[in-house]
């Protein structure tokens, strides 16, 4: 078969046509043949067996009856007319219904000719029914190819109504594998067929459309799963060579003063294993020659921030220049204050550049960057404007990389004629299995302990119907010299939803909490930055108590004297926001307490998520769950990825495939790096077919 067989349009295939050609590109986006191919079925119908009349029960079972229509009428009703058809065989009879359609299906049934019907059943007034049947000529469904596993493909509500129904895409796809004959190129090496016992391609394309029976099905499943993943780790993987082998980094080969006086006299801490691996990992990467593009996740309190300062002392030792970008001016203010505390008396200039930073005040700050007087940089977007000129940026940390857009990362880049090293850190857990498939491009790092000393936070779940039992408790904690987070997921009361809302829970705080023995700041996302910096800044010098807050304080606010966080209404928080609202307290050396109040009505996936963040502290156990619950899609805005465009694969019940085919990729390209082995040719043109087209499915010619 020619190989651009299955970029011809769509409107050439039999039965298409324009008009069908728009709606199929509009609504499931099949512009080509090969999208065709590649729309794969949701689930199937077992189709294997036929029902008499006189079998069916009274289950809403999707059944397969074969028998003739006897007689056919319409009746009025309230809105217009229904369509029914009296069904028979030879153990009874039921009526068939239509609502809609009814002239083109009045005009093209026939009476007392044998059909095979297939829908659902209904029970009514005595008798059974089936609404909007699938319908097919006896005749004809011995003809075509045997479907024993019926594939039910995406839809929508514009292809129902413009007659596109299932039967029809199935019909199609038929005339798709009549026009190929079934003959598809093979996309992988007979080694790697024979290895993983994979069906051949062809096969694996039949069974997936027209299953003759689960066993089959099952095999050819595997086989393209195996297939997508497989060619997206090798699209991640190559990337990742071409960038070490392309892009040519600063060499950072001393290990100098500055970094071993602050490692000998200047920790506050002895470092964790894990931190000294992630230290030994980035040290390798910047003397490696190759631009160091690397991935740092640490759960809150980790540690990240250490192994941050540690790297920007080896750019400094060696000559260079480094900035830490923060997506918050909170954040930033922090990263700040630390990094100064960390590096006082250590003879290193280093400066904060945010939005609020006066006019009068940058130009000192752009003038001692360009001549290279400062030497560290912390900021915000006000990192990437155009005046931040650096002499010789070698290295750039972005903190919670995730909230910055791709554009304004690259912009980064082009902050020196060679790029500099890039260090992305993120306190939000990627799962294992997300992070391989999202940043696969990427080297990664994870700080997977928490520093000696550091108690794990206490994780109850308490109904309302327990309040004043933890408002006991947090006077008693508010006696002992504590600080209390109360944190509410709505601003403003909302008709549609009965959860605690901020201005309310405000109120009531103050009620249960007055005046002068207690003082309350509140924090929320209308506010002025002025006005929130100032309430934020009140609670960290201890002058109130207690900060009722939204979600605004995810991130960003370290004071080590706040001991509670009360979560109300924790069912409406997602398990990532959980964790990380959690990692706000447990940040000194008392013991800490997070409180996750509810309603005592809970749907399951709630339970869920609430038995998880009382169970365990583990941030990758919880983003495993939370990927679980939520699916990729919602979890780092992947949707806007690309490489998660998934046809067939799922990243989270096909987990162990993924694994085998990254093992596979790897293997691979450490084996033949340019794909010039005879054996591997077969990969190398499926590669580059994909490559082409910019779509992990377009090598399926």
């Amino acid at each position: 078969m020619n190989t651009n067989f299955l970029q011809t349009p769509i409107t050439y295939l039999k039965g298409v046509g324009p008009n069908r050609a728009e709606t199929l590109q509009g609504e499931l986006g099949i512009h080509t043949y090969q999208d065709l191919l590649n729309l794969f079925p949701n689930r199937y119908l077992d189709k294997t067996q036929y029902y008499k009349i006189s079998q069916l029960q009274r289950s809403s079972a999707e059944v397969q009856i074969v028998g003739k229509i006897i007689h056919l009428k319409s009746v009025e009703q309230k809105k217009g007319k229904r369509l029914v058809a009296t069904f028979a065989d030879d153990t009874g009879q039921m009526e068939l219904i239509w609502f809609r359609g009814q002239k083109w299906i009045r005009e093209n049934l026939k009476i007392n000719t044998p059909y095979v019907i297939f829908g659902k059943c209904n029970w009514y007034s005595g008798g059974f029914s089936m609404p909007h049947p699938e319908m097919e000529l006896l005749d004809q469904h011995q003809k075509g190819l045997k479907v024993f596993m019926q594939p039910i493909y995406p839809s929508t509500e514009k292809l129902s109504n413009r007659g596109i129904t299932n039967r029809v895409i199935s019909k199609l796809i038929q005339q798709l594998f009549l026009e190929t004959k079934g003959n598809f190129i093979e996309t992988l090496s007979e080694t790697l067929i024979h290895e993983l016992k994979l069906l051949p391609k062809s096969e694996s394309l039949l069974n997936i459309h027209f299953p003759k029976n689960q066993e089959l099905l099952a095999k050819a499943q595997f086989r393209l799963k195996f297939e997508e993943l497989f060619f997206i780790q090798m699209q991640l993987i190559a990337k990742n060579i071409r960038h070490k082998q392309k892009i040519k980094g600063f060499n950072f080969d001393q290990v100098g003063e500055r970094f071993k006086e602050f490692y000998e006299e200047h920790l506050p801490f002895e470092l964790t294993n894990a931190q000294k691996r992630v230290i030994k990992e980035i040290r390798h990467d910047l003397g490696s020659n190759a631009q160091m593009n690397r991935l740092l996740q640490g759960d809150v309190g980790s540690g990240k921030t250490i192994v941050a300062v540690m790297t920007m002392l080896l750019a400094v030792d060696n000559g260079y220049q480094a900035c830490l970008m923060a997506p918050t001016e909170i954040l930033a203010n922090q990263h700040y204050a630390g990094v100064s505390e960390l590096l006082a008396n250590m003879g290193v200039r280093c400066a904060l550049l945010t939005g609020s930073v006066k006019k009068s005040a940058r130009k000192p700050i752009h003038e001692q960057l360009e001549n290279g007087e400062l030497q560290l940089l912390i900021g915000t977007h006000a990192l990437l404007e155009d005046k931040v000129k650096y002499k010789n940026l070698g290295l750039a940390i972005i903190d919670e990389q995730h909230r910055f857009g791709v554009a304004q990362r690259a912009k980064l880049w082009h902050k020196n004629e060679f790029p500099p090293h890039i260090l992305v850190m993120t306190a939000t857990p990627i799962p294992r299995t997300l992070a391989m498939s999202l940043y696969g491009d990427l080297d990664i790092s994870v700080i997977d302990e928490l520093p000696p000393g550091r108690k794990p936070v206490k994780t109850v779940h308490r109904f309302d119907s327990n309040r004043l039992k933890v408002f006991r408790f947090v006077r008693d904690e508010i006696k002992k010299g504590r600080q209390i987070y109360i944190v509410y997921p709505l601003i403003q009361e909302s008709e549609a939803l009965d959860y605690k809302d901020l201005m309310d829970g405000y109120e009531s705080i103050a009620r249960d909490f007055p005046l002068p023995d207690y003082r309350i700041s509140i924090v929320h996302g209308k506010m002025k930055p002025a006005d929130k910096d100032y309430e934020m800044d009140r609670f960290v010098r201890g002058e109130t108590q207690i900060m009722v807050a939204t979600t605004v304080i995810e991130v960003g606010v370290n004071v080590p004297n706040a001991s509670v966080m009360i979560i109300e209404s924790a069912e409406r928080f997602g398990l990532s926001q959980l964790h990380q609202l959690r990692g706000r307290v447990g940040r000194g050396a008392d013991q800490s307490f997070c409180i996750l109040m509810t309603s005592h009505k809970l749907s399951s996936e709630a339970k869920t998520r609430l038995e998880t963040m009382v169970r365990t502290h583990d941030g990758f156990e919880i983003a495993e769950v939370d990927l679980k619950l939520r699916g990729p899609g919602d979890i780092m805005g992947t949707q806007q990825s690309g490489v998660l465009n998934l046809k067939i694969a799922d990243i989270v019940k096909d987990n162990a495939i993924l694994k085998t085919a990254r093992y596979h990729a790897l293997h691979l390209f450490k084996q033949d790096p340019s794909l010039e082995k005879p054996e591997h040719l077969v990969i190398r043109h499926a590669y580059a077919q994909l490559v082409k087209y910019k779509n992990i499915w377009n090598y399926i010619s």
